[in-house]
């Protein structure tokens, strides 16, 4: 059979997928780990954004999202946002976002998400993760500059974003809290900021938890392979009788 007549005579597959929204913590996360847990159940899809804030990410988050661009094959969203929101404003004016403006931000893009038919169970809010100061602050030096971050301040960031979790019935990974029930958290940072393979793995830990449900109920696409007809694979591959 030629591939463009077996193009024809199998529908074609519409993969599910995980869209991971964030930061540079998102960019460079370890989402093999969920990818791998997805396998042949929907794509994880990375869209993370070095640098960028909230007031930055709800501006670009329409044109990664619609209706008429992935929304109805979307199983779940997370949003990651804060690590550069918090940084201190008159150390980081660029990135720095007041705590207000944070929380509403994060509210607007988790409306926007149920404008465009993803409902509130299919969303899962992220905060940053705690600071460890010593590190980063190392990472500031070197580059001439000073500590532009402090965890403290960090965490009310953490707190609003779990607050905006409650207000809009989303479901949240507390990460700023979580990390430091552990007293010495620097096992899950790379540089003070960032997460480590570690960290990665625990984030990825915590998100399974929130996204098992759903990607649990979803198929196995195409069949495994010892159970594919070898004498007539069509019927098998191509759902053919």
């Amino acid at each position: 059979m030629a591939l463009a007549e077996a193009g024809t005579r199998g529908r074609l597959l519409r993969w599910p997928r995980v869209v991971l929204f964030g930061d540079s913590i998102t960019e460079v996360a370890a989402a093999d780990f969920l990818s791998d847990v997805c396998f042949r159940k929907c794509d994880v899809v990375n869209r993370g954004f070095s640098g960028y804030n909230t007031r930055w990410a709800k501006l670009i988050l329409p044109r990664l999202i619609s209706k008429s661009a992935g929304a109805e094959s979307t199983v779940a969203v997370t949003i990651f946002f804060g690590a550069n929101d918090s940084a201190l404003k008159d150390l980081n004016p660029k990135q720095h976002v007041p705590l207000e403006e944070y929380a509403a931000n994060l509210k607007s893009m988790v409306q926007y998400l149920k404008s465009v038919d993803i409902t509130e169970d299919r969303i899962i809010l992220i905060t940053p993760p705690p600071l460890q100061e010593s590190a980063w602050e190392k990472e500031c030096l070197a580059k001439g500059d000073k500590l532009n971050r402090r965890n403290s301040v960090t965490g009310e960031y953490a707190k609003a974003c779990v607050q905006v979790a409650r207000d809009c019935g989303t479901a949240v990974v507390d990460l700023w809290t979580l990390m430091q029930k552990n007293q010495d958290f620097s096992c899950y940072l790379s540089d003070g900021l960032h997460l480590s393979p570690e960290g990665n793995n625990f984030l990825t830990a915590q998100l399974w938890g929130c996204l098992e449900k759903q990607v649990s109920a979803l198929p196995f696409l195409l069949p495994y392979w010892r159970d594919v007809d070898a004498a007539s694979p069509e019927g098998s591959l191509l759902g053919e009788p």
